[in-house]
């Protein structure tokens, strides 16, 4: 029996979903909680009870910074994960990032150098890669079975303009309240550089118009944003992500080869039935649900159809050193499918031209962004700071505000997650 690796999560919201998985694991020993809500430790106590998990609860990161871990999950909000990962690994912790990586380019070079100097693991939680079908394409595809990438898209819409409140908790400065239209690329992108390998090098970026019923709530940003982009190897790429009027939330990936095409249904939310076209084969058409990688049921048990489970579980097996750690996703492979995104914007606010997107692999390339701190967030670009929607900051009133936090005060007694 191997040595269970102590796991701490901060961020018991969407960290609920890794909480579980972590909780089962025979690999892990899920050691601490943190989240500035306590009531959601209190849900997590109920977990606690039932596994036998011997968990200490915190709502201040620095009491859960000085736990007994030797890994930590970044589960807080997606635009505050990168300062906390530098810290975590400098420390000598082991750290993996549920989304997104970073929020700057400033903080990809500090968040890269960290990763080098510690020489601790850092996982990108990408689950969208994790789908049967994703997985499937990926496999399909390095075998050669499409030949050289040509053309690749992805899309993920989810429109989450029901929820709102659910998600922001009426927080003038929560992340999605201020979020700019290409942001949240990794569920549709991250798949297309997972399966293919290709960086993507060259980007332009356009926007939607704004919702009125999402300003109404306090979301002053683009409905959605659309990237266009050139790999390393002459392909082209086309993501979508947004909060487009579609249900169910759609996941959606294709990619064309010199010898055929890898493409998800549509209408499958979690991308696990894949259309495959192979030219020159006896059985040209092929229309398969595959198999989960492992087959005895566990996976399935945990949300995404089982994608959270082997986002947490290549984790743990990267750590230890296995060969299934492989399919970790490491943080050069996390800006590839963030930056396009970051950078998109930037192509937005500039007449939509294109923008060479940096490979941090290089220290030379990356070097000169050491200074940019340029996002939406004030606290943290200063005078470098841009508006969340390419014609300007809309001024929403705190009235929008207060009534969302009304309606999230309800839910919440409710008991509604």
């Amino acid at each position: 029996m191997r040595k269970k690796i102590k796991v701490g999560v901060f961020g018991a919201m969407r960290g609920m979903a890794l909480i579980r998985v972590l909780a089962n694991h025979p690999d892990a020993e899920l050691t601490a909680i943190c989240d500035k809500q306590a009531y959601l430790n209190g849900r997590c106590q109920k977990l606690a009870d039932e596994t036998g998990a011997k968990i200490t609860f915190h709502t201040d990161f620095e009491e859960f910074f000085n736990t007994d871990m030797d890994a930590a999950v970044l589960a807080n909000y997606a635009d505050e994960h990168a300062p906390f990962a530098v810290r975590l690994l400098k420390s000598g912790r082991h750290v993996v990032s549920e989304l997104l990586p970073c929020e700057t380019l400033a903080q990809a070079v500090e968040l890269v150098e960290a990763v080098e100097d510690s020489g601790k693991v850092y996982a990108y939680a990408e689950n969208c890669c994790y789908y049967n079908g994703v997985r499937e394409m990926k496999q399909r595809f390095r075998n050669g079975e499409i030949g050289e990438l040509t053309h690749a898209e992805g899309e993920y819409i989810h429109d989450c303009e029901s929820v709102w409140p659910r998600i922001t908790y009426g927080e003038r400065n929560h992340w999605r309240n201020r979020m700019y239209s290409t942001f949240y690329c990794t569920h549709s992108l991250g798949p297309i550089v997972y399966v293919t390998g290709c960086r993507p090098a060259r980007v332009v970026g356009f926007e939607n118009r704004q919702s009125a019923a999402l300003m109404d709530l306090g979301y002053a940003g683009a409905v959605s944003g659309f990237l266009v982009m050139q790999t390393d190897n002459g392909a082209t790429v086309k993501n979508l992500n947004g909060h487009l009027k579609r249900e169910p939330a759609a996941h959606w990936f294709s990619v064309y080869g010199a010898k055929g095409v890898l493409e998800t249904d549509r209408w499958d939310t979690d991308a696990n039935n894949l259309n495959i076209y192979r030219e020159g084969r006896d059985e040209k058409y092929v229309n398969i649900r595959p198999e989960p990688a492992y087959k005895d049921g566990f996976a399935e048990k945990y949300g995404h159809g089982g994608a959270d489970f082997y986002s947490m579980h290549y984790f743990l097996e990267k750590i230890a050193g296995n060969p299934d750690g492989a399919e970790s996703i490491d943080i050069y492979t996390a800006l590839d499918m963030f930056l396009p995104g970051l950078l998109g914007y930037r192509s937005i606010l500039n007449g939509n031209v294109p923008i060479d997107i940096p490979n941090f692999r290089n220290k030379d390339e990356r070097y000169k962004y050491k200074n940019d701190r340029a996002c939406v967030n004030p606290a943290v670009a200063g005078e470098q700071a841009i508006p969340v929607y390419s014609r300007g900051t809309a001024h929403i009133s705190d009235a929008v505000y207060i009534n969302v936090q009304t309606m999230w005060e309800k839910i919440k007694a409710g008991g509604q997650k």
